[in-house]
């Protein structure tokens, strides 16, 4: 992953005609507190729905629009497995509900929002269609990533290899869930995925538990087909200085992770 400040462009071998970014929490025009990390006015938060002034979102929305061939197709986030198709995106005016999106028209920009939960960016070896998923715990363990996966296969054909990135998350030392998110997951485990699954869980005190979001991706995205997988090296949490974390500050801002084709 490099920095083009104040993007993080991912560092993975993707088509040349495949363009991705994540933003941080720095560039922008919001103010406390959602701005920057000693609580100075200059962040990017990019959320309509988490009380910032509609003004600086716009604004931040706007900057981010200027690095972009098009207007993100945003989507309204509900921790699902529905997807969204290039022709959803603001159709008619409405943000489509969904928790993932698939292009294949090119400068049609696939965005998902975090702020702890984990974005993942996926393509094709042959650039042919892109996918952005929101994939928090439930959306993981749910299948959304298997469900991106399919909807992309649809486009680009049985024989397609996939390749994946993951974006800033809250990072195994900081991701303390309950014993039923564990038990979530060994539940949908596949028996080859059960070993890899309980190593995914640390545990922590008073019953707690401690997941890699990352690993748990990875066995997800192995299921689906995908084994080539870049990323997953950045702590939403630990990382005051470059991102917003609702699990450490609850009002906070949110980043997006975006995907496209170039012309």
């Amino acid at each position: 992953m490099t920095t083009e400040a104040p993007w993080l462009v991912p560092d993975w071998p993707a088509p040349a005609r495949v363009r991705a970014l994540s933003t941080t929490r720095q560039g922008g025009l919001s103010q406390a507190p959602y701005g920057l990390a000693d609580g100075s006015p200059g962040g990017l938060n990019l959320g309509t729905h988490v009380g910032d002034d509609p003004s600086a979102v716009a604004g931040n929305r706007a900057r981010l629009a200027a690095r972009l061939p098009a207007a993100p197709g945003w989507l309204e986030q509900v921790h699902g497995c529905a997807i969204a198709t290039e022709d959803q995106f603001a159709a008619d005016g409405v943000v489509p509900q969904a928790d993932a999106s698939i292009a294949t028209t090119p400068a049609r920009v696939c965005a998902v929002m975090t702020a702890d939960c984990l974005p993942v960016l996926l393509c094709d070896r042959a650039g042919t269609v892109v996918g952005a998923a929101h994939a928090g715990w439930r959306g993981l363990c749910g299948g959304v990533i298997e469900s991106t996966v399919a909807r992309m296969g649809e486009r680009a054909g049985a024989q397609a290899e996939w390749l994946a990135w993951l974006g800033p998350a809250i990072g195994p030392q900081a991701f303390e869930v309950g014993a039923e998110v564990r038990q979530a997951f060994l539940a949908q485990a596949l028996p080859e995925e059960a070993g890899p699954v309980d190593s995914a869980f640390r545990v922590g005190a008073d019953g707690k538990y401690f997941a890699d979001i990352y690993a748990l991706a990875r066995i997800r995205l192995a299921r689906a087909g995908c084994t080539a997988v870049y990323g997953g090296d950045a702590c939403t949490v630990s990382d005051a200085q470059r991102f917003y974390s609702y699990r450490r500050d609850g009002v906070t801002g949110r980043m997006a992770s975006l995907v496209w084709l170039a012309a």
